[in-house]
């Protein structure tokens, strides 16, 4: 006999029993219903794309962690894993933008992988939930982007929570001033890292990596560490760039402005968006706004919905320009944070039916599968117990253990009346009810 495997999860990848789950698919569901919302619609794109495809789009950092992919026979393409949703979009636009015309606003949601080392919330594989429109530089749609974020996490059942913003056009505006334009990809990268790191060895890698002196790299961190209230950071903003105007600067300061307000009009509760100089997003593609979002209860996460405004992506692809916008929810790293939190969609149920048939008479099995399908077209999701010989106590056990809001049982004393028992598990209050009826009582109940 062949030696048994052992049973086992590879690092940096993980399970989910049917308790997270449930909780997992009812956020998919509720992100799908805010982005049909605002009208973005679905498409799909292969978990695998040609390396040609995804190299050099995120930048060398992501270029790393790239999984590639070949056949056990043969190595025939050049494939990798999609490292996020954006890259494969821009492609796929790139394909079918004149088939579906400009603006497009789509939704997509599926799993990705990196190769990162392993750590609280953050996976190789995990899944995204995307949402962007192309094919336009408005500022309605960066605004937009904002509003989606908002809603989102709003329906998932937080008010504590926080969406960063900042733009990249006042980074890349002060890098212009300081001459430091070629530098900028090592400069924003290192910079990406200054909540981790600290302003002290950010100052250190971007004078290793970026090649410049202590005083460029603290002037860079200067500007990425203003705070306070968000018209006072911008005013700072404006006054930082007054001695030397800069074209890029004052687009991103007028665009922050414009969203702060909007956000304001359309009753965003204050406090919600914080202006925040010092993110930049690790990703090279990003090129205007840019977004972060944060459980405030839980900070430490990181941010469980980022993206930004990438108005080059697409060129990698077409002549044809198309710029873009648009964020990602990480569906894994909130789960990680909804279970720390004890988040109330984590409820310990195991099944996603709401009443459990008793199969208390082998005989009446017909009976039972036929009450199950009464309720099922009344819209209640129903399991009829598989076996007879249990016990009603066994039986009584299993449907609580697993979450069942309720139990229909019927023996030969309610056939011969023609009615059905419904108790309610979680009070262990039972009622009898004729048949008729019994929809209506397991409507009221599980309300």
């Amino acid at each position: 006999m062949a030696d048994l495997i052992t049973p086992r999860t590879l690092s940096g990848f993980r399970d989910y029993l049917p308790d997270v789950m449930l909780a997992r698919e009812k956020v998919l569901d509720t992100a799908r219903r805010v982005y049909r919302s605002y009208g973005f619609t679905p498409i799909d794109t292969p978990a695998c794309e040609s390396l040609d495809v995804l190299l050099g789009k995120g930048g060398d950092e992501s270029d790393k962690r790239i999984y590639l992919v070949r056949m056990v026979e043969a190595k025939k393409e050049e494939m990798g894993l999609r490292f996020d949703l954006t890259v494969p979009f821009a492609r796929f636009a790139a394909q079918h933008i004149n088939q579906l015309g400009t603006p497009f606003k789509r939704y997509a949601m599926g799993p990705v992988w990196r190769g990162e080392r392993p750590g609280q919330g953050r996976y190789r594989e995990f899944w995204q939930c995307d949402f962007d429109t192309i094919g336009t530089t408005s500022n309605a749609s960066d605004i937009e982007t904002a509003l989606v974020v908002n809603d989102l996490f709003t329906a998932l059942n937080f008010d504590k929570f926080e969406i960063r913003i900042n733009n990249r056009l006042l980074l890349n505006g002060l890098l212009e001033l300081k001459g430091l334009a070629e530098r900028a990809v090592p400069l924003l990268r290192s910079l990406d890292k200054l909540p981790k790191i600290g302003r002290e060895k950010v100052a250190e890698e971007m004078v290793k990596e970026a090649a410049v002196t202590a005083e460029q790299a603290g002037t860079v961190l200067d500007l990425a560490e203003t705070t306070g209230p968000n018209s006072e950071v911008l005013d700072k903003v404006e006054a930082f760039f007054a001695a030397s105007p800069n074209d890029k600067a004052a687009e991103g300061i007028r665009r922050l402005r414009e969203l702060l307000v909007v956000a304001e009009t359309v009753g965003v509760p204050e406090g919600r968006i914080k202006i925040d100089l010092s993110i930049c997003r690790g990703l090279d593609y990003y090129t205007g706004t840019i977004y972060e979002t944060f459980l405030t209860d839980l900070p430490g996460i990181g941010s469980v919905c980022s993206g930004g405004r990438y108005d080059n992506l697409a060129s990698k692809y077409t002549k044809q320009v198309l710029p873009g916008v648009g964020a990602s929810l990480g569906v894994d790293r909130l789960i990680a944070a909804m279970e720390e939190l004890k988040h109330p969609w984590l409820t310990g149920q195991t099944t996603p039916a709401q009443v459990l048939v008793v199969n208390f008479d082998a005989t009446r099995l017909g009976d039972y599968q036929r009450i199950a399908s009464v309720l099922r077209a009344a819209g209640v999701s129903v399991e009829v117990y598989p076996e007879a010989g249990k016990k009603v106590g066994q039986q009584f056990a299993y449907a609580e253990k697993r979450g069942f809001k309720l139990a229909v049982t019927a023996g030969p004393a309610e056939f011969e009346q023609s009615v059905w028992k419904v108790k309610d598990l979680a009070k262990r209050e039972e009622a009898t009810v004729p048949e008729a009826e019994v929809v209506a009582k397991v409507k009221a109940v599980i309300k």
